[in-house]
């Protein structure tokens, strides 16, 4: 959802409710890959992982303090080899709410989404020399960095550290200048240069596990609207309905939005919550008069159900039923969306 989603340690039904609602297809999200389609990790992972494993595969998503044991962190797990992963992907795990995808995903689909998250989130648990590089950038760097390379807030004044999760940095950032970066600093941004406490083969070990570890991988193409090759600049009508004949309940989402969205999105939509200060980069503003120009329904709906890649916005189409997606995209349109643009509407049912 928009935010953290709320709830206690999950009793044995409710563990087999959700992991029932995994199950089933998603809106748009989780649709099966079209047969003889080229088949699309980046895509598949997204659509049917994230919303447990979390975007970095690190198992820090909105549903990880819903599950008992806590969902996988392939960062940490060099232990796993491909053959396993393979079996487990494709059978699920007893135990646990790793649930066996064999019957929507094909044996070709499923090694390609075990090779991509090998390739993109094992990359330092496999490496004894990235290993180093983790524990030198959490002594070295995190303080200003932050653990997973957001950039912690800076004092008023100074230029705040730079965000190496964001696809700007991947796309900005060659090896080679960051190497010159650690070395020597940064004088025009305040940092110091680490040539005199770190040994040549440590800057880089600790550059190669930030590449490898905290650079977002490049997003276009996969979150949001354009998750299946929707032409994200073209919006639909403002008063488009909600696909699939659903009728969404504001009143029934507005209590949804209070107590799952409320903390980065803020009770007035204004991207403002109480954990929004914290994360980078920030959440949705839904006052912004360019979102209230080209979000409606099934857009909001789309931002639900998909998420968003490479921020705090996971795909909540694998835990929340399609009504209630409905719900709080209801609100939302009617709450934020539709009262700067001029339209009136009902009120809420």
């Amino acid at each position: 959802m928009f935010a953290s989603f709320v709830c206690g340690p999950l009793k044995r039904g409710l563990f087999c409710l959700v992991v029932m609602l995994a199950a089933l297809p998603a809106v748009q999200a989780g649709e099966r890959p079209v047969k003889g389609s080229v088949i699309k990790p980046a895509v598949i992972y997204h659509n049917y992982c994230s919303v447990c494993h979390g975007d970095r595969g690190d198992g820090n998503s909105r549903a990880k303090g819903s599950l008992e044991p806590p969902p996988r962190d392939f960062t940490k797990a060099g232990e796993l080899t491909r053959e396993a992963m393979v079996v487990f992907v494709a059978e699920g795990k007893p135990g646990t709410a790793m649930m066996a995808w064999k019957t929507q995903l094909s044996a070709k689909e499923i090694e390609a989404v075990v090779d991509y998250i090998r390739d993109n989130f094992m990359q330092v648990a496999l490496d004894p020399r990235l290993i180093r590089g983790r524990s030198l950038y959490a002594h070295n760097c995190a303080v200003c960095h932050g653990e997973r390379g957001q950039g912690a807030p800076a004092a008023i004044g100074i230029t705040p550290p730079r965000d190496l999760s964001s696809p700007q940095a991947r796309a900005e950032l060659t090896r080679k200048r960051m190497l010159a970066s650690v070395t020597g600093g940064h004088a025009s941004a305040g940092k110091a240069g680490f040539a005199d406490r770190l040994l040549p083969p440590d800057i880089d070990a600790v550059v190669d596990y930030v590449r490898a570890a905290l650079m977002v991988p490049d997003t276009e193409g996969i979150s949001g609207t354009r998750a299946h090759g929707d032409k994200a600049a073209v919006r639909p009508p403002q008063q488009e309905p909600f696909a699939n004949g659903l009728i969404g309940n504001a009143k029934r989402g507005e209590k949804l939005y209070m107590s799952t969205c409320i903390t980065c999105h803020g009770a007035k939509g204004d991207g403002k919550g109480p954990r929004a200060y914290f994360i980078n980069p920030k959440p949705r503003n839904f006052l912004d008069p360019a979102i209230q120009a080209t979000f409606n329904r099934p857009v909001i709906y789309a931002a639900v159900a998909n998420g968003r890649l490479g921020s705090e916005m996971p795909a909540w189409s694998k835990v929340l039923s399609e009504q209630e997606m409905a719900d709080v995209s209801e609100f939302v349109f009617r709450r934020f969306i539709r009262s700067g643009n001029g339209v009136q509407g009902k009120p809420a049912r």
